[in-house]
């Protein structure tokens, strides 16, 4: 086991991580920008560096500073959360130059799941179905018509790098084709410095399915069970839920082996999201996440299983903890992100929260590293943190929900709080009934008041 872990993030992942570590007996130092210097991640952790600026270019993105403050504190692995650096394949390189663990997938996994093309063959080699699409990416128009005419209209040309829904356009028809290229591959050459391109076909209403898989990186892998995230904004999710209201127990436990299967396979090592479309029973591979998710308590909810003390154990060389025989899905539980955003336009509230007063009671859980006098800073993201409720069916876990919600007051700054209240005493989303597309349908026809 590690003696002790550098935590590279901050926020709420942060001291969720601290947790896991602490009671694993391992010591553990944070990094933090100078806005964090405050934040509780540091305020907890046996030791603390700072590492740069706010700015997370020369601060939670600066490599040469993590590697400093690796052998300032002698930390013996890494734990990169989410976001940042953790899905950096140079990273885990780097780290195992230096004989530092990287509490993660090995850089390979890394490397060919954040090629969207590569991820799509890697699937489909691997067992996993797929969207219908192009093989690789397009080069010219006329390949890119071509491929389109086979799948049929409407298509989804996709940048092969990045996500959060940057360089993804719609074309229904031939006519819209060249323009939806062209602005794809100028958002994903901005965005993520590569303007490569593929198409698949476009599913009209879809939801947003995911499978949890754990690897030992040695050909042991388990699932549990999936979480339905098809409450969005563009592309974001907003409301993750597990089970998902659209499956059964059959549908669940054939997705799950075939991705746990496929793990095995590929020798993953870690925690892992393998993610899909579900339109009319049948999945769609999307992408494959080689992390641990913000949604992830959802999971934690319903199998009892701590999602990141298996990631830390695993990287240090230990097996899984359980075999699928023992993973029992139980209940239901719905997560709920809190961002720092007025919740009819969005745009971000960063200030000074002046009172905090989380939720409480059976079922309910709030991972968050706010507190009152907390200044959330300009220059991250706007996630507060993660309202997560347990219940023993949906309509319970929705009732108690609910109550929680009621009682989660946050001052100071603009919430999304009231988007959730709203949410939660919705029909639609009370009956299940939704798909990718819902919210932003809801939210601009004014169906949806918050």
């Amino acid at each position: 086991m590690f003696d002790k872990i550098l935590i590279a993030n901050r926020g709420e992942i942060a001291l969720r991580i601290l947790r896991a570590a602490k009671e694993l007996g391992i010591a553990t130092v944070a990094v933090h920008s100078t806005a964090d210097a405050d934040a509780m991640h540091v305020r907890l952790a046996d030791e603390s560096v700072c590492i740069g600026p706010p700015a997370a270019r020369d601060s939670y993105l600066n490599i040469p500073s993590i590697i400093a403050a690796c052998e300032i504190t002698g930390a013996d692995a890494v734990h990169p959360g989410y976001g940042f650096l953790s899905e950096n394949a140079r990273f885990a390189e780097v780290l195992a130059h230096h004989e530092i663990g990287f509490i993660g997938p090995k850089a390979e996994h890394i490397r060919i799941m954040g090629d969207k093309i590569e991820a799509k063959r890697t699937a489909l080699k691997l067992g996993i179905p797929c969207v219908p699409g192009s093989e690789g990416g397009v080069e010219t128009g006329e390949e890119a018509k071509r491929v389109a005419a086979e799948i049929g209209y409407p298509v989804l040309v996709k940048a092969a790098s990045g996500g959060g829904g940057r360089g993804m356009k719609v074309a229904r028809t031939e006519a819209d084709l060249d323009q939806a290229i062209g602005m794809a591959r100028s958002e994903a050459k901005a965005a993520f410095g590569d303007d490569s391109v593929y198409l698949e076909k476009y599913l009209e209403k879809p939801r947003h399915i995911e499978v949890q898989v754990l690897g030992d990186g040695a050909g042991g892998a388990v699932h549990l069970a999936e979480r339905d995230c098809s409450l969005q904004r563009r592309h974001q999710k907003v409301w993750e839920e597990g089970g998902s209201p659209a499956l059964n127990e059959a549908m669940r436990a054939e997705i799950g082996g075939i991705c746990a299967n496929a793990m095995k396979k590929l020798g993953y090592l870690g925690a892992g999201t393998v993610e899909f479309l579900y339109e009319d029973g049948r999945f769609y591979f999307i992408e494959m996440n080689t992390r641990i998710q913000v949604e992830h308590p959802v999971t934690e909810m319903i199998t009892g299983i701590d999602l990141v003390n298996e990631q830390i154990r695993v990287a240090a060389g230990a097996p899984l903890s359980v075999a699928q025989e023992d993973i029992r899905v139980e209940g239901h539980a719905i997560e709920c992100r809190i961002n720092a955003e007025d919740p009819e336009t969005f745009r971000p509230s960063p200030g000074q929260i002046t009172y905090y007063h989380p939720p409480g009671g059976l079922g309910v859980r709030v991972d968050s590293a706010a507190f009152q006098g907390y200044r959330i800073p300009p220059n991250y993201d706007s996630l507060i943190g993660k309202l997560i409720v347990h219940g023993r069916t949906r309509n319970e876990c929705l009732m108690r929900l609910r109550r929680a919600l009621d009682e989660f007051v946050i001052d100071g700054v603009d919430t999304t709080l009231p988007l959730f209240r709203a949410l939660v005493r919705n029909q639609d989303v009370q009956n299940g009934m939704y798909d990718i597309h819902w919210l932003e349908t809801a939210l601009a026809s004014g169906d949806l008041k918050t």
